[in-house]
């Protein structure tokens, strides 16, 4: 008999039986991002507020039912697991931590010279014995990007192990907006389905989520922006609903509530409710915020 599907949490597996309320497919609990960039302080670069952040979450599992949440900061991106463990561990949420080298100026150096196969070993290595030398194993692999929109010969690599660490692995991989199509596409050469793909905001070319979703692979949008809430009815309107995630797209520190920010809340309390002013039914909504992510995350058809 085939293993059940599971997803992998910082508090062990879990079936998607167990996930009874909404999943956030993509966010940032805590990021640093100035390092690449050669910054020390920039509020648009870093997210370090772990307090508000359990707070938040405290709040959503309590109004919304906020059930998962899957943390997309991987190597370069400021993966701080120990700070994710507290954070799932007081906020009673459960989290996904994840694997995978982000892009451009935020991969580490040794990764110029490395080989596919070296690349794929060092992935391999995070989801067997766990991530920055704890026990915690990840559940998804990603995001990964192109810093400049076309993938560099390194970010083509990184793509390739990570296709090569999902179908070693059965974990998911999240793509980053920057040169997402392309890089879906280096995922799918190298024989990855692409239902265990997301990808990130589009960007402003309207036509690549619909080509995203038409190859079988999830298109991820955020929830702050009145062009995600278009994309989001076009995809639907063109029969794509079973192809769309929804997350909050918060990755700083000035975007959470404590400094005026819309919070991982927004979602909730904006987007999806001009979703249903637009005439979305409820149901169609809990596929996108529920049943969706989980299927992208355990593989399942």
């Amino acid at each position: 008999m085939p293993e059940l599907p599971v997803i992998r949490t910082l508090t062990g597996a879990l079936s998607p039986a167990e996930i009874t309320g909404a999943v956030l497919p993509g966010e940032h609990l805590r990021t640093d991002t100035r390092w690449g960039v050669g910054v020390d302080s920039d509020p648009h670069r870093w997210l370090d507020e772990e307090q508000s952040v359990i707070a938040e979450l405290q709040g959503l599992r309590r109004s919304d039912d906020l059930g998962l949440v899957v943390d997309a900061a991987c190597v370069g991106a400021g993966r701080d697991v120990s700070a994710l463990a507290r954070i799932t561990s007081a906020s009673r949420v459960a989290v996904v931590a994840a694997t995978g080298f982000f892009a451009g100026p935020f991969l580490p150096s040794w990764t110029a010279e490395a080989d596919v196969d070296e690349l794929t070993r060092h992935l391999m290595g995070e989801i067997g014995q766990g991530l920055d030398g704890t026990s915690a194993k990840p559940g998804l692999i990603g995001q990964i990007g192109a810093w400049s929109g076309e993938p560099t010969p390194v970010e083509e690599r990184c793509a390739a192990a990570a296709a090569r660490a999902s179908l070693a692995s059965g974990l998911p991989v999240a793509v980053h907006r920057r040169g997402g199509l392309a890089l879906m596409e280096l995922l799918l050469a190298e024989g990855l389905p692409a239902h265990r793909v997301s990808v990130g905001d589009a960007g402003t070319d309207s036509a690549v989520p619909h080509k995203i979703a038409e190859a079988g692979g999830y298109v991820r949008l955020t929830s702050v922006g009145a062009d995600r809430l278009r994309d989001a009815l076009d995809l639907i309107a063109a029969g794509h609903a079973h192809r769309l995630l929804l997350g909050s797209g918060l990755s700083r520190v000035a975007e959470i509530e404590r400094y005026g920010g819309p919070g991982y809340g927004h979602l909730f309390r904006t987007f999806l409710p001009r979703l249903r002013e637009a005439g979305v039914p409820e149901e169609t909504i809990r596929l996108i915020t529920h049943d969706n992510p989980l299927r992208w995350m355990t593989g399942m058809e």
